[in-house]
């Protein structure tokens, strides 16, 4: 039988999960919290739980939200007729940031990893479809990462979807091959998202 771990080691476990976060950074924001911040931690832990709770997928765009439909879909001033996929929120909160794009957005939560085994499936490409043949869209704009994945779930979504007759763009190479939005400057995101190129599937 394992042996149970002590409540300070489940905490550095925990902690693990969080990206780019190994062993010994764990380590040292566990203490952090216990011997420096304990109101910190507190906050931390009520705040994870409640978002837990309250937060789902909005059921227009995908993102987190805490209503059925999020407020930037129920906006009225966005542009119903752009529509621009992302690959995560943090995708979707970069291309806001930058105050050019007043469109609405569909976020995928992860990209197609056949390694991983993520398809189609497992990102729910029906919903996608189903979401850009609303009869409002008339532009997709294909804003996934210019990862190898990146590239790979664009190509085989262009080709869905101008199978049904959408329009499909795709970001310009002003974000370098291998980039993440995330890890981007606004203003190349703008850039790309201007520049923007008709895609071919």
């Amino acid at each position: 039988m394992p042996e149970k771990l002590s409540c300070l080691d489940e905490l550095i476990q925990s902690l693990r999960c969080l990206p780019g976060v190994g062993p010994r950074s764990a380590q040292r924001m566990a203490y952090h919290l216990l011997q420096r911040d304990r109101a910190g931690a507190a906050r931390l832990a009520a705040s994870v739980g409640n978002a837990l709770a309250a937060l789902r997928h909005c059921a227009r765009c995908n993102a987190f939200s805490e209503e059925e439909v999020c407020p930037r879909c129920a906006n009225p001033r966005r542009d119903p007729a752009r529509l621009c996929v992302v690959e995560t929120p943090a995708d979707l909160a970069m291309i806001e940031q930058t105050q050019t794009y007043d469109g609405l957005y569909y976020v995928l939560m992860g990209r197609l990893s056949p390694l991983d085994g993520i398809g189609p499936r497992e990102l729910e490409f029906d919903r996608l479809l189903a979401r850009a043949a609303d009869g409002d869209v008339r532009e997709i704009i294909l804003a996934t990462n210019f990862t190898n994945e990146g590239e790979i779930t664009a190509h085989a979504l262009a080709t869905l979807l101008a199978a049904r007759g959408l329009a499909v763009t795709r970001l310009s190479k002003g974000v370098p091959v291998g980039g993440e939005l995330e890890h981007t400057g606004i203003g190349t995101i703008a850039q790309a998202l201007a520049e923007r190129r008709t895609m071919l599937p």
